[in-house]
């Protein structure tokens, strides 16, 4: 499955814009007109949203299909029905199927030139999503929202997550600038599901909804308050600990308990926003939606490497495994790893990022909580190599013990070393860093 992730990834990279993505989709018999869906825009916490909600109505009896990005180690990862990902063998005859019909598309001169690597692997989502036949799709978006691929779909309703600043280079500078193109999602007279987050924010996606004159569904009710140490320890195997957000909640009008294995403050609005859309979807005539199938859901939810803690050997450290890739994820990360081991006496970080993230940022926010650090990259031509982090993370390395390792095999057997057997040990930075780890420590994905 790797080479043909990688043939697919090697495809020509210029952007479509929706009209070309409905064009290749009209060649297709428009999949995307041929399941019923909810799309799921944001800048942090649309996977997890979208993974809660997907067990969530999973739970409640009803067929439904997953499109996720990026993926930990395969792409099939990202092309899942009842949490099961797509098979190598209809990936690989749906990926015929787009590209052929793409190349006769461009030899025939309606297209411009051949889809891209996301605009592909959606397209071929939707193909495999028709064919099916789930009750409902969960779709999150992949960057931005007002021209992504996945905004071709006629939602039953939207929801926007917390919007901070990434992929600027794509999206604007600013948060109105970004909040503007997640806002593209809103349909008009549709359903959008979201919470109060940055005034810019509010201000843009409050315009867009009196602008199409849709209706919004306000997540708060569900938002429990938020205190540290809402990440309640229960006993794992081996000696290890598990970390759940558990608290009760009206849901329906019949409490529930919400026992979530997505731990941190920010996931609890990212579980609001999921039930608040199932509780929606239940009032648009979904079927099967009870306060009891969302609290099952929200405690089956599986979304790896969010907060992932393991501890391989019982003689060894325990490491916690998150994929924050930018700012906002690591102030969540730092403030996760508050909650849950507050007394840690000293962290080992190991930290690779993709070049094109905010590396000082990131350093800054996440260095200054960590005894060591052991800077690596993923085996991914975007990463940014030890050096170039260490360039860029100057300002605050001053001082600090940190090391370059030039595998992530390698910054864990460093990191083994350094945090010793009851030591604690932060992987994060990105999302194929994290990947990697989870796969040499024979961490479930």
């Amino acid at each position: 499955m790797y080479a043909l992730g990688h043939e697919l990834a090697q495809t020509p990279s210029h952007k479509f814009d929706l009209a070309h993505m409905r064009v290749l989709l009209a060649a297709l018999g428009h999949p995307e007109k041929r399941f019923p869906s909810v799309l799921v825009a944001g800048t942090n916490g649309k996977g997890s949203t979208a993974a809660t909600l997907a067990s969530i109505l999973r739970a409640s009896g009803l067929k439904t299909g997953l499109y996720t990005s990026p993926h930990l180690l395969r792409i099939n990862e990202r092309i899942r029905i009842d949490g099961t990902a797509i098979d190598d063998d209809a990936f690989a005859m749906l990926h015929g199927v787009v590209d052929r019909t793409a190349e006769r598309l461009v030899s025939e001169g309606d297209l411009p030139w051949h889809p891209s690597f996301f605009e592909t692997l959606t397209a071929m989502a939707f193909e495999y999503f028709a064919g099916q036949r789930p009750d409902i799709v969960v779709l999150e978006v992949g960057m931005g929202g007002r021209l992504d691929a996945t905004n071709v779909v006629d939602p039953m309703l939207s929801i926007i997550t917390d919007i901070a600043l990434d992929h600027q280079k794509f999206l604007g500078e600013t948060i109105s600038e970004i909040a503007r193109e997640k806002a593209g999602i809103i349909r008009p007279r549709g359903v959008v599901v979201t919470l109060p987050q940055l005034p810019e924010a509010n201000d843009v996606i409050g315009n867009a909804i009196l602008d199409a004159g849709a209706r919004a569904v306000n997540a708060v009710p569900y938002v429990p308050p938020v205190s540290p140490g809402s990440a309640k320890s229960l006993s794992g195997d081996e000696g290890t600990t598990i970390f759940r957000n558990r608290y009760p909640l009206e849901v329906m009008g019949e409490e529930i308990m919400v026992d979530s294995p997505l731990v941190g403050r920010h996931q609890l609005r990212n579980m609001a926003l999921a039930i608040a859309a199932a509780e929606e979807l239940r009032n648009q005539g979904l079927s099967g939606i009870t306060p009891s199938t969302i609290a099952r859901g929200i405690r089956e939810t599986r979304w790896p490497g969010r907060f992932e803690v393991a501890r391989p050997a019982a003689e060894g450290p325990t490491y916690v495994l998150d994929v924050a890739h930018n700012p906002a994820g690591a102030w969540a990360l730092r403030a996760a790893i508050s909650d849950a081991y507050p007394d840690a006496a000293e962290i080992t970080m190991v930290f690779g990022v993709m070049r094109d993230k905010a590396m000082q940022e990131m350093a800054e926010i996440l260095f200054p909580i960590a005894g060591h650090v052991i800077l690596t990259h993923a085996n991914n031509p975007r990463a940014a190599t030890p050096a170039e982090i260490r360039q860029a993370a100057a300002r605050v390395a001053t001082g600090m013990r940190i090391e370059d390792a030039e595998s992530v095999t390698g910054a864990l057997e460093a990191a083994k070393e350094a945090a010793g057997g009851r030591g604690l040990v932060v992987v994060t930075g990105s999302i194929y860093v994290v990947g990697e780890a989870m796969q040499i420590l024979g961490v479930r994905i």
